[in-house]
């Protein structure tokens, strides 16, 4: 059990934790796909809450919401996907290159950046190829063009392919160093 005195002591260092400058708030980490997505997730936010309250409470919901909610959702999946891209937080089996000597796990990095890159290069072609077939067609329940939804996609693998691309760049300048763990 504590004494009263301790307790009083405790109050008024919280007291006083507020007289504290508050920290400067640095959003220099943050990109334009991080922000895009921000927007899209909160304005998904929104269209679920609407729809539950359509639904629940009022009894008589609106059928748009969900085709407008799970088209958001696939805008914040690609630009999420953008999010991790850049900072380089995507899901990756990196075991081999640990492994390895220091030359060949340079090498490793090298090739699966190439491939990466590679990839999206491939990935926004198609994309470009896609939209121009079916950038006419228009949603169920809202009279809007889906184009904006592949525009976001489009949008969101081009950034991933010029975040590829500097990782690419950033690891063929930079000297070979030993992957944690890795044999030496």
């Amino acid at each position: 059990m504590t004494s009263g005195s301790n307790d009083q002591r405790s109050i008024e260092e919280l007291a006083r934790s507020f007289d504290d400058e508050p920290e400067a708030v640095d959003l220099s980490d943050y990109a334009i796909e991080d922000w895009l997505t921000f927007i899209v997730f909160w304005g998904v936010v929104l269209c679920v809450i609407l729809q539950f309250f359509t639904r629940y409470v009022l009894n008589d919901s609106f059928a748009w919401t969900e085709e407008v909610a799970s088209t958001g959702l696939v805008c914040v999946v690609f630009l999420g996907a953008a999010m991790c891209v850049r900072r380089h937080s995507h899901i990756r089996v990196d075991l081999a290159q640990r492994l390895a000597p220091p030359m060949v796990s340079r090498l490793l990095e090298l090739s699966i950046d190439l491939i990466v890159a590679a990839f999206f290069a491939y990935m926004t072609w198609l994309t470009w190829r896609y939209l121009a077939v079916a950038g006419g067609q228009t949603m169920i329940t809202v009279d809007v063009s889906k184009s904006w939804l592949y525009y976001a996609v489009l949008a969101a693998f081009a950034l991933m392919l010029a975040r590829s691309l500097a990782k690419l760049r950033a690891d063929f300048k930079s000297r070979p160093s030993v992957p944690e763990g890795a044999n030496t």
